[in-house]
């Protein structure tokens, strides 16, 4: 088997095209073709079923995608530690975000970063945490800035940022503004909420905290952004219950704590492959990050008070 067999099926995998996935890799299609039915030949195994319009992944094609991200990411990891032993950090950083996340000011700590190793291609992606564990854990990704989804595994583990309780915020005309200075989830029950999709972190952890109280509650208004959020909440059209810095974001907003849900917070972390196969991009980038890179210091305060 050899690597560019796994990077051609990689490509046809993604593009679920051989005509786009050829011209993306700057071979002939029949070439591609060629080495997808070599790779077949030795897994003596079918990877993908193909239609005139398309090609989607078998049962097979399936399993081996997992395996074929993971070793490129390896190999590419291989290259640029022997770079990094040389003196010299090149390759490529590939980042992923959440938006807004407290504990690291991204922009800051990337610029940081290119200063220092100006010869590594930095690329980003943002998106919901629960996506951004999963491409850390399949080599996607060299590292990401997420809510912590889960423990740590053998393919994932994580170094934490900060951890904050979360707020409720409304519209300085709504009934709940002038309310006691702590609410639990039964006094919002009856609400109207504003709140990002499933696979975001502050989403994830304001369902975790209404289902550990037993309360019930519908999300009418669903957003993929904060500022959204935020305008709709400004407009009164809902509530949200948001990680504490968000806040500052909107301070004609009014802001107040919610209790009475265990002791969820809402804790951002740094997700990493394991130690053997971070690669010296990652590994330096968390470096400059503990250690401030210079900058004045890229992570808020542990109660997550600075407007990340």
């Amino acid at each position: 088997m050899e690597l560019r067999h796994l990077q051609h099926f990689i490509a046809v995998a993604e593009d679920q095209h051989f005509t786009r996935a050829a011209e993306r890799l700057m071979v002939s299609q029949s070439g591609l073709s060629a080495s997808i039915r070599a790779l077949e030949r030795e897994l003596r195994a079918p990877l993908f079923v193909r239609t005139t319009r398309r090609v989607t992944l078998t049962e097979a094609g399936r399993a081996l995608l997992t395996e074929a991200e993971r070793i490129l990411a390896q190999v590419r990891a291989a290259h640029e530690a022997v770079a990094a032993v040389q003196g010299v950090l090149r390759g490529t950083l590939s980042l992923g975000t959440e938006q807004c996340i407290a504990g690291v000011h991204v922009a800051r700590l990337l610029a940081a970063f290119r200063g220092r190793h100006p010869d590594v291609e930095i690329r980003l992606r943002q998106t919901g945490s629960g996506a951004l564990a999963e491409e850390v854990a399949a080599g996607r990704l060299d590292l990401a800035f997420a809510y912590r989804t889960q423990a740590d595994t053998d393919q994932l583990r994580s170094v934490s940022l900060t951890s904050e309780p979360m707020t409720v915020l409304c519209h300085p005309s709504h009934r709940l503004a002038p309310a006691p200075a702590v609410l639990g989830p039964d006094d919002l029950a009856r609400e109207v909420f504003v709140d990002f999709h499933p696979d975001w972190g502050p989403r994830r952890t304001t369902d975790a905290a209404f289902a550990a109280a037993g309360v019930r509650r519908t999300v009418a208004l669903e957003v993929n952004d904060v500022h959204s959020l935020l305008d709709l909440v400004d407009e009164n059209l809902g509530i949200a219950v948001v990680p504490r810095h968000f806040r500052h974001k909107r301070p004609s907003l009014t802001a107040l704590p919610l209790k009475g849900v265990g002791e969820t917070e809402y804790e951002t972390v740094a997700l990493l492959p394991p130690d053997r196969a971070t690669s010296p991009a990652a590994r330096a980038l968390v470096t400059l990050l503990e250690t401030g890179g210079g900058t004045g210091g890229l992570a808020p305060p542990r109660d997550g008070s600075q407007d990340s």
